[in-house]
């Protein structure tokens, strides 16, 4: 990777030691797919030890979340100016500290604390390793195949998480998931110097902190609002919050249009396929998570699953992304890139269309094959999507390229389960019908809520207990249906965008060297 080669050379492929460093950043980003699925399984445990509150207990489970989308920005620009390896080895650090003050809180302020640092260090660690992995990987096919090891990564996590977690929650106390970081963060700290080059932005000015406060206060309050959207429904505090977010937003990108050095280059959206890589990405990821959110739902609660057992049955939909990750490259090597991504899409349509057939009687093969096909889908276009927007900017905003990446990711995660999970609910409360004979109280908490109907059946003899479950289960499954055909309509969607905004692209995306001269 001589920055000494003639602008006629061709690109240089990446050997052995650039592919052992993609190992090496592939453990962090496994590291925090993990952190993000793994807490709900030790949710009981941490309970019984640290007697959180409910609202404490919110904060627990969402404020490392937060704090990731809040801090992304910043974080991806920071890297392009101090150097994103130095960043990544700060980030380990701090992740490697921050577990262990988690694992070993002694109160559930201790804990939201210190959750909350484990979120801001984790900020550093996914656009820090997107963005080094587009500097080893300068050949369009080999960082294509590169992405998509990193995206099976994250993909792996999440649903291992919860396996992963039951496995130590059954030998060891809840602290125990916490650790999980710690020598993952040992070993990046020792072979990052030898495996991982630096890069920095020679050019870059000094970072804007006006331009810092006002990016984490509109993305936080954006996401903080959605979250409370999808767990009050829709109601006037969380509106208000996100009105004043995209308010704070709006200050932010009129600050940056006027700043010689921008704490994000609002010109990189008018790189076409930039902007479009963002969009399918926002778009589709509205979907998944709405459908991600009624299927564990349905798992566990309809079927009556551990969290362990559901995160089992997930783990073919994993495998199934992971394998198209990695067959993505080669397909988009010989396809139209928007042809790729848009039949991908559309396959997960097809996924998302069984849900649709799903009942609450005998419904897992069925709906364990939909979240197969869509996690194809899934696969597919999410290693493409990254890779794009990775590949069309001038490899000194890598950085911000990667944070934006991600972002796109979370905002439409939150708001599919915002707005899907509004609407899911929405179809339970009108397709219950409560057994004849039901307690008036546990009739009207079933008539809220899966959850409370849950909850309340537990307090009732076994044959009125099964009657409300029976109940309840048919109009949660009622409730998956919609969102079945709800995401099968935003899959459509993001297929039509990458058909039409992708038309005529290829797989081979600009390399750092051909970004940089076509920059905006």
């Amino acid at each position: 990777m001589s920055s000494n080669a003639p602008e006629t050379a061709p690109v240089r492929k990446a050997g052995s030691r650039e592919w052992v460093g993609l190992a090496v950043l592939a453990l962090p980003t496994l590291l925090i797919s993990l952190d993000q699925s793994v807490l709900y399984l030790a949710l009981p445990h941490l309970a019984e030890g640290l007697r959180p509150s409910g609202t404490q207990t919110l904060w627990i489970m969402d404020v490392y979340g937060f704090l990731i989308a809040g801090f992304l920005i910043t974080m991806g620009t920071l890297g392009d100016r101090i150097g994103r390896r130095k960043l990544l080895m700060i980030g380990a650090t701090a992740v490697g500290v921050t577990s262990v003050a988690a694992a070993y809180s002694t109160s559930a302020e201790a804990l939201i604390v210190t959750r909350g640092l484990l979120g801001i260090a984790a900020a550093t660690l996914m656009p820090s390793t997107l963005a080094l992995i587009g500097n080893m990987f300068h050949d369009p096919y080999q960082r294509g195949r590169a992405i998509a090891v990193w995206a099976s990564c994250f993909m792996g996590g999440t649903a291992l998480g919860p396996v992963i977690g039951g496995v130590l929650l059954e030998f060891f106390w809840w602290g125990s998931v916490f650790l999980l970081g710690v020598p993952v963060m040992v070993l990046l700290l020792i072979v990052a110097p030898f495996l991982l080059p630096e890069y920095k932005d020679a050019n870059a000015g000094r970072i804007d902190l006006l331009s810092v406060v006002l990016s984490l206060a509109s993305i936080l309050s954006i996401i903080y609002g959605l979250k409370e959207l999808a767990r009050y429904g829709f109601e006037t505090a969380p509106l208000v919050t996100i009105a004043g977010g995209l308010a704070v937003g709006a200050v932010f990108v009129s600050r940056q249009n006027k700043l010689a050095d921008p704490l994000l280059d609002l010109k990189l959206f008018k790189v076409g396929a930039f902007s479009a890589a963002l969009m399918i990405l926002t778009v589709s990821m509205l979907g998944t998570g709405g459908g991600y959110l009624f299927i564990t739902g349905f798992l566990q609660m309809v079927e009556g699953f551990s969290p362990m057992e559901a995160g089992l049955w997930m783990v073919p939909a994993a495998v199934a992304s992971i394998v198209a990750a990695q067959v993505a490259p080669v397909l988009a090597k010989r396809h139209p890139l928007g042809v790729v991504v848009g039949v991908a899409l559309l396959i997960g349509m097809a996924g998302y269309l069984m849900l649709v057939l799903v009942d609450p009687v005998g419904g897992i093969p069925l709906l364990v094959a939909g979240f197969v096909i869509v996690f194809v889908g899934v696969g597919t276009f999410g290693s493409l999507s990254t890779n794009l927007v990775i590949g069309s900017v001038p490899p000194e905003r890598g950085g911000s390229a990667a944070a934006l990446s991600s972002i796109s990711g979370d905002l439409g995660n939150a708001l599919g389960i915002a707005t899907l999970g509004s609407l899911g609910t929405a179809v339970y409360r009108d397709s219950i019908v409560v057994p004849d004979g039901t307690p008036s109280g546990a009739a009207d908490a079933a008539e809220g809520s899966m959850e409370d109907a849950v909850t309340a059946a537990r307090d009732l003899p076994p044959e009125p207990a099964e009657g409300l479950l029976a109940a309840a289960g048919e109009a949660y499954t009622s409730g998956l249906n919609t969102i079945g055909a709800a995401c099968a309509v935003i899959a459509a969607i993001s297929a039509t965008i990458a058909l039409t905004m992708l038309r005529g692209s290829r797989g081979a995306v600009p390399s750092g060297d051909e970004a940089s001269t076509a920059r905006p």
